[in-house]
């Protein structure tokens, strides 16, 4: 696998963790307890972050892994217009299929993921009520496990067919 894809796949296991983490960190009093965490701290805001970088990682290696660079200025947006187009192509549309044997919009499904979690990372992570995140926080989470498992299956999906 090529070092750069990766090292944003790598990036994107690390933001789920993260997100996983400070989940727990919210909804666990005793871990706060061990920690010195005041009970009514949460990091919800934090869990919606994390899983938006995690698909966005993730849409990173898979564009990589197709030759397809964005970078700054406007990088998050550029990265969605791009996984945007290959969605508007189908050609996504027919991988997805394969694996999950049905036909299917999984993609557009992925794409508004992608489009939902950047929209809810802009507009929870500067929420003050941090504690009515935690609906967004658990859809985030669950989110992002879907996309980054389907990215990662299709990379490497590619790579044995590629191999044989």
């Amino acid at each position: 696998m090529d070092i750069m894809v990766k090292g944003y796949l790598d990036r994107a296991e690390n933001e789920l963790v993260l997100a996983n983490a400070n989940f727990s960190l919210s909804t666990n009093d005793e871990i706060k307890v061990k920690l010195g965490i005041s009970p009514n701290k949460t990091f919800f805001n934090n869990v919606i972050s994390e899983s938006y970088y995690a698909i966005f990682y993730s849409a990173k290696a898979f564009l990589l892994s197709l030759g397809i660079k964005t970078k700054t200025p406007k990088e998050h947006k550029k990265t969605y217009e791009e996984f945007k187009k290959i969605i508007e192509s189908k050609n996504l549309d027919k991988q997805l299929a394969e694996i999950y044997e049905e036909e299917s919009s999984k993609a557009e499904t992925l794409l508004k993921i992608f489009f939902d979690e950047k929209r809810n990372r802009g507009r929870f992570t500067y929420n003050i009520n941090a504690n009515a995140n935690k609906p967004f926080a658990e859809t985030s989470i669950k989110n992002a496990r879907f996309f980054t498992s389907a990215i990662k299956y299709l990379i490497e999906n590619k790579q044995k067919q590629n191999k044989d």
